[in-house]
């Protein structure tokens, strides 16, 4: 299986345990991998042929941005069930990360899954 990779998306959202986390935006840093088969669109090279990495960047964003939630987990799961439904996708891993204030200094607290098509 081949994988297309959206690394390094950062947007702002207001996710977190605490209510303080949740009422000031916060940087949050995706990563998206999914497995699919590129030999019709490596050879068509046509986009009805691919999986769009702009609806990828899109659902990371929408989700990101959108309805809040506690845990990064969370949203972790959110993206890779939008991405699944993708066509051509056969699995996604995501990768989800934010500095918490109350952790700095931190690099990054984060979430990796991997989740594939039923």
């Amino acid at each position: 299986m081949d994988r297309i990779q959206l690394q390094g998306m950062v947007f702002s959202g207001r996710h977190g345990v605490s209510d303080a986390e949740r009422s000031r935006s916060q940087r949050f840093t995706v990563d998206i991998e999914v497995e699919t088969s590129t030999v019709r669109p490596g050879k068509s090279d046509r986009i009805a042929d691919a999986v769009d990495y702009r609806r990828l960047h899109a659902i990371a964003k929408n989700v990101i941005v959108g309805e809040s939630a506690h845990l990064i987990e969370a949203l972790a799961e959110r993206i890779a069930g939008q991405a699944l439904k993708q066509p051509g996708v056969k699995a996604v891993t995501v990768r989800v990360a934010k500095q918490p204030a109350r952790m700095r200094p931190i690099d990054a607290a984060a979430v990796q899954i991997r989740r594939t098509r039923r």
